[in-house]
């Protein structure tokens, strides 16, 4: 017989840094839901009583008519969604700086063959003056048609939509025979901050459908598409098996979600990240050569640094260039960043900047 070959721990834990909340662990309290999910037999495919009480939770945050489907990730989650909202013939109104558009490999082009078409935003953030630049050719043959309007909540930039911006894009969508999708990777960071629930910044304003992140907020890997509309369920439960985002073992998807959004555990976790980005942000404000691009109203900080002191940083901490021609960077905060964390880093920016 093979002997067993134990699994270690091949990092340490202590050992945070700030490139993305993707780099984060789980909550122990979703890998406790996961194991309190295994044992004895329980239907698959979604047939069973956590994705059953998942439909529940999720009519609690997005409205009696919320259907519910999880998916294995937020590119799955995007394509699926997408391709539900779409005729063959339609395309989907972005910004330039649009998840959908630059950090999916392509996929909703080339998995779904949907057409995008975007707009510049400085902040990352569509208004509908911006949308009416793409929202044209309407019934022309030779033009892909403008169907769905897709907004990220929080932004791929660190803003955040407030419910009246929301709102005014869902009706102005509306107005145009449109739809209004949110890719929500980190719709709870967004909610949090903005002191409001899940679907008082989505679903309660008009938007049709929501892809909803949970891996950026301690979940081992799970995100879910809520559809405010029963006619796009339909589309979806082909969909999802069509895209490969059907999970056989599903309690386990919806296990997680549950641990996520049937208290508060999202909104402690989100709001948590933001508060150690303010920290953050407050700590290296004002430094010499040092200068933030946008305003931090998640759980992300974007910054100009001086010549060679990303570099430096780098020797001992994780984090993205975001526009390595100007030197800017990005700094992701997570449920698990610690204010020791985030004051250690500040001091090495400190460190690193009075050096040059």
């Amino acid at each position: 017989m093979r002997e067993t070959v134990p699994v270690t721990r091949l990092h340490d834990p202590s050992t945070r840094g700030f490139a993305s909340d993707n780099y984060a662990g789980a909550h122990p309290e979703v890998l406790d839901a996961v194991v309190a999910a295994n044992g004895g037999h329980q239907g698959s495919y979604g047939a069973d009583d956590y994705t059953a009480a998942l439909q529940d939770v999720m009519r609690g945050h997005f409205g009696e008519g919320a259907h519910t489907f999880p998916v294995f990730n937020g590119t799955g989650a995007n394509v699926v969604a997408l391709q539900s909202m779409l005729p063959r013939w339609g395309a989907v109104i972005c910004t330039t700086k649009a998840h959908v558009h630059v950090d999916e490999g392509g996929a909703p082009e080339r998995v779904a063959g949907i057409k995008l078409l975007t707009v510049p935003s400085e902040d990352g953030k569509l208004t509908p003056e911006l949308v009416d630049r793409e929202a044209w050719g309407f019934g022309d043959e030779h033009h892909a048609q403008p169907a769905v309007v897709a907004i990220t909540q929080s932004t791929e930039l660190g803003t955040v939509y407030t419910p009246e911006e929301v709102r005014a894009l869902a009706e102005h969508a509306h107005g145009l025979g449109m739809k209004l999708y949110v890719d929500g990777a980190r719709l709870s960071n967004a909610a949090a901050a903005l002191g409001v629930g899940l679907g008082e910044t989505t679903t309660h304003l008009g938007v049709d459908v929501v892809g909803l992140g949970g891996t950026k907020n301690g979940l081992l890997g799970a995100e879910a598409i809520v559809v405010a509309d029963p006619e796009l369920a339909q589309a979806l439960t082909y969909l999802r098996k069509l895209d490969m985002q059907l999970g056989s073992k599903m309690r386990f998807i919806s296990a997680q979600l549950l641990a996520l959004y049937s208290g508060d555990l999202w909104q402690r976790s989100a709001g948590h990240a933001n508060a150690m980005a303010a920290r953050l942000r407050a700590g290296v404000e004002g430094l010499p050569g040092v200068r933030l691009t946008q305003a931090t109203q998640a759980n992300a900080v974007f910054a100009v640094l001086p010549d060679g002191v990303a570099a430096r940083l780098r020797e001992s901490f994780h984090f993205y260039d975001w526009d390595a021609a100007r030197g800017e960077v990005r700094w992701m905060c997570a449920f698990d960043t610690t204010e020791d964390d985030v004051d250690v880093f500040v001091a090495a920016v400190r460190a690193a900047v009075a050096d040059e």
